[in-house]
């Protein structure tokens, strides 16, 4: 808010010292704090951001938010916070907050009442689907959603409008480490939990940067604070992240060389005898096809691939095989591939041949993207049927249709389209409607010219959101005011597979809803609430059917009640560690060993398009920064894009530090962005963080995707970077648009 002359007058001439804003008062529970963060109470509940699943403690005064702390007695943070979770209160009473529906009336979003938003949006999709079939519906959630709001959805999209295209916005994050785990062990689930990285030898992070990604995980690779156990961490990624400076070794690699890498790994782990011969025989499949495969990844090889020296990859090599216990993480720099599903296998695969699985320090561990995307995992009706059941597989029909009182052949026997391919069959004009949750696709959506296409297609677009606008709301037909993190209560699952109490603390604002009360009086409309959520009121009768339906599944939550869940801190379903006995999810118990093969990335550079060009995170925002951007000491420290480029590359374009430029590529252009040089980044590699709207780098990016996950391949695409004209330049700003 700007100043009146007269404040700002007196703050000038140190008159006006702001007393009233920065004065002390004493908290019963904190003591000395800030007057404007005293708490009457203090609520437990789980970080709504990434998937860490950090307990805090958030504090209500006049049934406002006024400030959080970290939950020192949670397991996974012990009382840390990371600067998203420490100004996450602010998010509760943010200006962009969306309070009432809104309807398209003559080409404007006018307010209406929900009951004429819901019949609305009831009618049209039954319109839409009369006419063109019930798959002309596709929907799309979210791993922000709670595990109850998400299993109540799969229902009511699969059951009430009977569709079977029914996504999630984890599909652009986590769907090859999903791919990649059912292709090894038969069975989603990451094997090993955080407590590995403190117990191992040897951590192994690829692609994963986890000091902006990620930060309270830093505290778990710490090798220089007193008692930490001696151990040695690995970073291998193209850039000079954080974390690489971190590590004991960085391993710069050309960018999507890693498979070459893996392999590499692995032909010298056999050739030396680093191997465990004793679990390969008893618990794997497919090994002397492997160690066939990889007889022509030599150092050599790999070197000329990766860029690497040879002696760096034996010594990596030697490193990992004869450490007692030797964990591998990773997160987008693998996952956001066109060969992310089966780069996630090779990474298996070294665990598997060295018997580093099922046991303390020992693991192949997707690090999550969003708080919930392993509940959405789990209790979704997208990829697969809740509880890790098959679509194809009887039984499991069986089963569910028994829980559910439901004839089995009403549930699908083949899941629907995944994310991007609805996209794509909203461009062919077979679907005709869509549904997209908590979610913000006109910024995260690779190739943004093809997802506008698809919206400007569709007969009717439905946004449910915590926030308008978006310039995802812009497009929409409906939007749907939902109530967000802080104002619901349910249940998240981070990454280690500890499920968490997430507790409201204050009421939505305006007429804003749960998701969950919205899904069931859309079921109400339909005519299926009664027989999909018999009795249902709250969202813990959701969880009390998730408990059956999990029931004697690898993910059980049978087990422990919300109450358990509160009192500890969040419970682990599958203990420390899967797989302790070395029996898999698969048919004959055994995990499979694939042979990889090492594809360049589908657009390579060339002398048009002369850079590769790498995207990611950083420390201050989330996602599209939806909420973030709404946080003024998050927006203020980060308000704007930036390009990094290598000082070699500058020099032969002519630019200078803080030069604006314009990103290029064969889709479009980003233009206006500051230019950083630093030798962060390679030469002929380019970064930029993917979070801003004002400069979306997805309309550069190239819409390519894994053929088994259908992930996108965010990571690389040929681009060229020009200084930007003066009459594409924008005016200095700061824009919240998320």
């Amino acid at each position: 808010m700007s100043l009146s002359p007269f404040k700002r007058l007196k703050r000038l001439t140190g008159i006006d010292t702001q007393r009233e804003k920065y004065a002390y008062a004493q908290d019963p529970v904190y003591g000395h704090i800030s007057e404007s963060r005293v708490a009457e109470r203090w609520v437990k509940t789980t970080c709504g951001y990434c998937s860490v699943g950090c307990g805090m403690l958030l504090g209500i005064r006049d049934n406002k938010a006024v400030a959080v702390r970290g939950n020192p007695d949670h397991p996974v943070n012990q009382g840390k916070l990371c600067p998203k979770g420490l100004s996450e209160h602010h998010i509760l009473s943010a200006p962009g907050r969306a309070r009432q529906p809104l309807l398209r009336k003559d080409g404007q979003l006018v307010p209406v009442s929900w009951d004429e938003a819901l019949d609305t949006m009831v009618a049209r999709i039954r319109d839409i689907q009369s006419r063109h079939g019930n798959e002309a519906l596709g929907v799309v959630g979210t791993g922000q959603l709670l595990s109850e709001e998400t299993y109540t959805l799969g229902k009511l999209v699969q059951l009430g409008f009977k569709t079977r295209n029914n996504d999630g916005n984890t599909t652009l994050c986590m769907a090859s480490a999903v791919s990649g785990y059912k292709l090894s062990f038969g069975s989603d689930g990451p094997p090993g939990s955080y407590a590995d990285m403190e117990n191992a030898d040897v951590i192994l992070l690829i692609g994963a940067n986890i000091a902006d990604n990620h930060p309270i995980l830093c505290h778990r690779v710490d090798r220089t604070s007193p008692g930490t156990k001696p151990r040695t961490l690995v970073v291998v990624d193209p850039r000079v992240t954080k974390t690489a400076m971190m590590a004991d070794t960085h391993l710069a690699i050309k960018p999507r060389s890693d498979i070459a890498l893996l392999n590499g790994i692995a032909h010298i782990l056999i050739r030396e005898d680093l191997i465990d011969h004793d679990y390969i025989a008893q618990h794997t499949v497919g090994f002397e096809e492997l160690s066939q495969f990889l007889s022509p990844f030599t150092p050599s090889h790999v070197a000329a691939v990766t860029g690497l020296t040879e002696q760096q990859i034996i010594d990596l090599a030697l490193l990992y095989g004869r450490a007692r216990s030797a964990f591998i993480g990773w997160t987008m720099g693998v996952n956001h591939s066109t060969q992310g599903s089966v780069t996630v296998a090779a990474i298996n695969n070294l665990a598997l041949i060295t018997g580093n699985i099922g046991r303390s320090g020992a693991s192949p561990f997707s690090i999550t993207g969003q708080c919930n995307a392993m509940g959405t995992r789990e209790t979704g009706f997208t990829s697969s049927l809740p509880g890790y059941r098959k679509f194809d597989n009887e039984a499991d029909r069986e089963a569910l249709a028994e829980i559910w009182n439901i004839n089995a052949d009403r549930i699908p026997v083949a899941r629907g389209l995944a994310y991007p391919d609805m996209i794509e069959a909203a461009v062919q004009g077979r679907i005709k409607a869509m549904w997209f949750i908590a979610t913000n696709p006109a910024v995260s959506f690779p190739n943004y010219k093809l997802l506008e296409h698809a919206f400007r297609s569709l007969e009717f677009l439905v946004v449910q959101d915590g926030f308008h606008p978006t310039p995802t709301t812009e497009f929409a037909d409906l939007v749907l005011p939902a109530a967000i993190w802080g104002e619901k209560e349910g249940t998240y699952t981070n990454s280690e597979r500890r499920v968490s109490k997430v507790n409201a603390a204050v009421s939505p604002p305006g007429e804003a809803r749960t998701d969950f009360e919205i899904f069931l009086d859309i079921a109400s409309r339909l005519g299926v609430r009664e027989e999909l959520y018999p009795g249902w009121t709250t969202t813990h009768d959701a969880f009390l059917e998730w408990q059956r339906v999990s029931k004697g599944r690898m993910c059980d939550y049978s087990g422990f009640t919300w109450q358990q869940i509160e009192d500890s801190g969040g419970l682990q379903w599958g203990g420390t560690s899967l797989y302790r006995d070395g029996v898999f999810a698969t048919p004959d118990g055994r995990a499979r060993l694939h042979a990889v093969p090492c594809d360049p990335f589908a657009e390579q550079p060339d002398t048009d398009f002369d850079f590769i060009l790498n995207t990611g995170r950083t420390v201050e925002h989330w996602h599209t920064r939806t909420k973030t951007a709404e946080v003024a000491v998050l927006n203020s420290m980060v308000p704007n894009a930036w390009l990094e480029m290598n000082p070699l590359d500058a020099k032969r374009l002519d630019l200078r530090p803080h030069d604006r430029v314009t990103v290029k590529s064969r889709r479009g252009s980003v233009y206006d962005v500051e230019l950083r040089i630093t030798g962060i980044v390679a030469p002929g590699q380019v970064f930029m963080p993917f979070h801003f709207s004002e400069s979306n780098s997805n309309i550069v990016t190239l819409g390519a995707f894994d053929p088994i996950s259908r992930e996108p391949n965010f990571k690389q695409c040929a681009v060229r970077i020009e200084r930007t004209p003066l009459r594409n330049r924008r005016p200095s700003s700061s824009s919240r648009h998320a």
